[in-house]
Parts: structure tokens; C-alpha cells; sequence
């Protein structure tokens, strides 16, 4: 895509004060899906469009993906590999341009033949990470996915060289995402942007997931813009924000609330771009309609909330940021072998990740105020650094209660009672 891809799109709508925001939206359907661009395109809003790809497609099972789309069979996303060419392109036809670029969204740890498959289209913008799209999902080594994740940065960067300037956005701000102190998500999302810079990519976008507290929520996308802004001099990069990713509130009112704080979150910190969850999030896939609710409502939001960055030097989530951060990078010049090492070592450690590639040492929990803190650090070189409280068993009805936090929050059901919530292995 001329005029400067998508990265170039979000720059010049943060330049003109618009926060860009972007649904989650895939249809199997080549008609559905068209018809969402075209709805998403034209809500009242600065939005980018959105393609994510089906489950079958995500792990690489493409004989069912081509089964399904041969027999007209219903799936939960857009086989984009299984589609021909021709097919896509007719969706994406007058659509896809400069004024409104689109996003391919999938989750994959292997993700070469969706990337040959959108190149091939002319698409130029997708997301995901070595890190983030292999420990919560399945049980890829971690060494296969940074391998996969190198030959497909640089078959994205070769896209380039017909004129586009090609994005990727790390989803490491989002990896499992509930009950993950805020330093660790911010610290892997530096660590795939760097991934990416090394493997060819210049336009990088870095992501964070909403969590359990709105304070410490800020501080982390304080730290994230100061860790880039650092490391990244020569990159064009932005932050992206997602509505929360747990459990989400069962109440039209409770999910508009929380829509409403992620947005506030985006404009407030300055943040560039938004994904939005709608009403429909705790029951089913939501509807075309839903999506374009949920995006004019949290650009609304946005609009009215003045920008108030913080500086990110002296708070904690910045300091256990940053730690991590050098801790990995003072292990190889190439960010790949790094991460690799990192976890080996345990340096990074996801709490609750069961992948066979995570040391599974760290605990976390929700403290009395909503934040997110450690329990235990493992083998993280966060001594010294990080508050601490060692963590206790907790029964199954205690760990669902801590999963349903924001939940009832934002539903208006009151706490069981008031003290710490600690999460652990169910």
C-alpha cells in the first residue's frame, strides 16, 4: 500500500489528535467480511480494518481449513491462506488504501504462509510475536517460533521493496494477559519490537493490555513509550492499547464502563491506537453492528479525555520494566538467542504459562487495591526491585474469583470480602 502504510495512517490521526480505533472482527464469508470493512471503514470514527484469520489456519491445519471453505462450512475467522488470491482481493477491492488500512490478525507461532498469503494481496500489516504467539497457545517450542518468527519478519520486509512500508504490531503488551503484572507485559512487548527491528522491520507498533487498575495501567504505558523511545531511535513505532482481555463484564452497562476506561486509557497516556471489545465479548462473537457500537463509543470517550502522560522515571512498574528489559538483552547482540536464553534461564517467566519452554517459578496476584503485584519472582532478576509477598494456596472458588475481578467490578457486584485476592495453579 502507497502513502505510507499503516504505521504512516496512525501517526497522521495521533498528529491531528483522533485515537485510532480497530475491532477484532473476521468472517469465513468473503461477502461478511467485505461488509465489515466497509462498516468499520465508514463508522463514525478514525478506524483501520481488521482480518483474523480462523483457528485452523492459526496452527498451521490448512487441509481443514481448505475442507471447510470448499464445503461452505462456518468458521470463526478468515481462512486468508485457504481463499484464493483472486477471492481476497475481490474483498478487499476499493476498500483497502491509504485512507483505510487493513490489519491481518491470527495468532500463529509459523505464521509464513499467512504472511506469503496477505503479501500476496498487497496487504503489509499484521501482529503477533516469537514470544507472545507461542507460550499461551499451545506447545510450539519456543525455539521453533523464533525461527518461524525470523523468516516471516523478513518475507513481510521484502515488501518493501515494491514501495510499501511494512507494519507489524508485537502482542507480547497482551501475553496471557490476566494476572500478569504489568512490567513483564511491557517488557516483552519491547523485547518482540526489537525482534521485529532486527528481522527488518521499521514500522513496529507495541501493545498493552488493559488490567485490574487504572493507576498502575498508566504507569505501564509510561514505561513502554520510555523503553522505545530508548531502544528504538530508529524505528517508527507507536503503542496500542486492548480493552481488557479477561473475563469480561456480563452487563451492557459493565461493558461500556470498562470500554470506556481503556479508552481513557489510550487518549489520556497518548497512545495512538485502541482495540475495542463490545457488548456481546462474555456471551458470543459479536456482530458487524457491535463492533461499530463499540468503536464510536470508545472514540467519543476518547475525544473528551485530555492527553496527561506520565513521566515514567521513578515508578515501579517502570523499574521492574527495565531491569527485565537489560537483563535479557545483556545476553546476546541478537534479540532471537536472547529471549531464548532468557527463558531458559528464567529470566522471563509468564506466571501460569504451562509451555513446556517457561520456568513456571513466578506467582502472581491481585492485591486489595485492584493492582496487579508478584508473589513470587523465581529466578527473575527483579530482587531488590520488586515488592514481594510470598504467596499462600488458594482454593479453585478463590482462583475464579480473582479471574472474575474486573468482572464484578464492573458489574457492580461487590467483593466477597476486601482482603488480597492471590492467584495459583488451579
Amino acid at each position: 500500500m502507497t502513502g505510507g502504510g499503516f504505521g504512516a495512517f496512525v501517526r497522521r490521526a495521533h498528529d491531528a489528535g483522533r485515537l485510532v480505533v480497530q475491532p477484532r472482527m473476521g468472517m469465513s464469508s468473503p461477502r461478511r467480511m467485505r461488509a465489515g470493512l466497509l462498516a468499520t471503514r465508514d463508522a463514525r470514527a478514525t478506524t483501520v480494518g481488521t482480518i483474523t484469520l480462523d483457528s485452523y489456519t492459526r496452527v498451521g491445519d490448512l487441509e481443514s481449513a481448505r475442507l471447510a471453505v470448499l464445503e461452505d462450512v462456518p468458521l470463526n475467522g478468515y481462512p486468508i491462506v485457504s481463499h484464493d488470491a483472486a477471492t481476497t482481493a475481490a474483498v478487499l477491492d476499493g476498500v483497502h488504501g491509504p485512507g483505510f488500512p487493513v490489519q491481518v490478525r491470527h495468532g500463529s507461532a509459523a505464521p509464513e504462509d499467512i504472511f506469503r498469503a496477505l503479501t500476496a494481496v498487497g496487504l503489509d500489516a499484521s501482529e503477533g510475536g516469537p514470544v507472545s504467539y507461542c507460550l499461551p497457545y499451545g506447545r510450539v517450542p519456543l525455539r521453533d517460533s523464533v525461527a518461524h518468527w525470523a523468516t516471516a519478519c523478513e518475507l513481510l520486509a521484502a515488501r518493501r521493496a515494491s514501495g510499501a512500508e511494512p507494519h507489524l504490531e508485537t502482542f507480547g503488551g497482551c501475553v496471557l494477559g490476566q494476572l500478569c503484572p504489568p512490567s513483564l507485559l511491557v517488557a516483552v512487548s519491547v523485547l518482540e519490537a526489537l525482534f521485529f527491528h532486527r528481522h527488518g522491520i521499521n514500522s513496529i507498533s507495541v501493545s498493552y493490555a488493559q488490567q485490574t487498575h487504572p493507576g498502575q495501567d498508566a504507569e505501564a504505558v509510561a514505561a513502554l513509550r520510555r523503553l522505545c523511545a530508548h531502544h528504538l531511535p530508529d524505528a517508527e513505532w507507536h503503542v496500542v492499547v486492548y480493552a481488557y482481555m479477561g473475563l469480561y463484564p456480563e452487563t451492557e452497562q459493565g461493558a461500556y464502563r470498562l470500554l470506556g476506561k481503556a479508552a481513557e486509557l489510550a487518549a489520556a497516556s497518548g497512545s495512538e491506537r485502541l482495540i475495542v471489545k463490545t457488548v456481546a465479548e462474555s456471551r458470543r462473537i459479536p456482530t458487524v453492528a457491535e463492533n461499530v457500537a463499540a468503536l464510536e463509543y470508545a472514540a467519543e470517550v476518547a475525544a473528551r479525555t485530555p492527553r496527561a502522560p506520565l513521566d515514567a522515571t521513578g515508578t515501579q512498574t517502570y523499574a521492574e520494566a527495565s531491569a527485565l528489559v537489560d537483563a535479557v538483552l545483556e545476553l546476546d547482540d541478537d534479540p532471537g538467542a536472547a529471549l531464548l536464553t532468557a527463558f531458559a534461564e528464567g529470566r522471563l517467566d509468564v506466571p501460569y504459562c504451562l509451555h513446556p519452554d517457561n520456568a513456571g517459578f513466578s506467582r502472581s496476584y491481585i492485591a486489595a487495591d485492584g493492582r496487579l503485584a508478584w508473589a513470587d519472582i523465581g529466578r527473575m532478576p527483579l530482587h531488590g526491585i520488586a515488592d514481594v509477598r510470598p504467596a499462600r494456596a488458594v482454593t479453585a472458588t478463590e482462583l475464579l474469583d480473582s479471574l472474575s475481578y474486573i468482572r464484578r467490578s464492573f458489574d457492580g457486584d461487590a467483593p466477597r470480602n476486601t482482603r488480597d485476592v492471590e492467584t495459583a495453579h488451579p
